[in-house]
């Protein structure tokens, strides 16, 4: 695969994790979306955020679920392979649960720091601003990050949401 086929590929997977964050949003919870596609390109599994549905668990987020979830269903060599797509970069605790869970590659949209600019100082989402890059890094397992990607668009899922709440 060339590098403008990969690209290409990574942005319409990023965007149906968009498409994930926003029945997220329209079902109530917050706009959120993750996806986990196989070395071949099959979306393996979809996850949206968990606040609400999950009775305002604040852990509930998209990726982190996402991550448990794989690890119940694939062996460690299949995650190896994978990527998850995230519609924002996976906070500290959702790095930290990739990692245990194995997932080989990350592509997110919006990053952590432009999430807390944009959402500012809310009690639903306490963002860390602590790139996933350096989460991973301390580890003794690669993962390989792209993002961020697409930010205008990543962003664009929250606009309106954090203020009416």
């Amino acid at each position: 695969m060339t590098d403008a086929s990969s690209a290409l590929d990574d942005a319409t997977l990023l965007r149906r994790a968009f498409d994930v964050a926003r029945r997220a949003r329209a079902g109530g919870d917050h706009p959120f979306g993750a996806i986990l596609v196989g070395a071949d390109g099959t979306v393996l599994m979809e996850q949206g955020n968990g606040y609400t549905a999950e009775g305002h668990d604040a852990t509930a987020h998209a990726e982190r679920i996402l991550a448990s979830r794989a690890a119940r269903a694939f062996a460690p060599a299949v995650l190896a392979t994978c990527t998850l797509y995230s519609s924002a970069e996976p906070c500290a605790m959702c790095a930290g649960a990739i990692y245990w869970a194995g997932i080989g590659r990350v592509v997110y949209g919006q990053s952590e720091r432009h999430l807390k600019q944009q959402t500012g100082d809310h009690p639903e989402n306490p963002t860390l601003d602590l790139p996933c890059r350096t989460v991973f890094a301390a580890g003794q397992r690669s993962v390989a990050v792209t993002g961020p990607l697409l930010e205008d668009e990543a962003a664009a899922l929250h606009d309106g949401f954090w203020t009416k709440r």
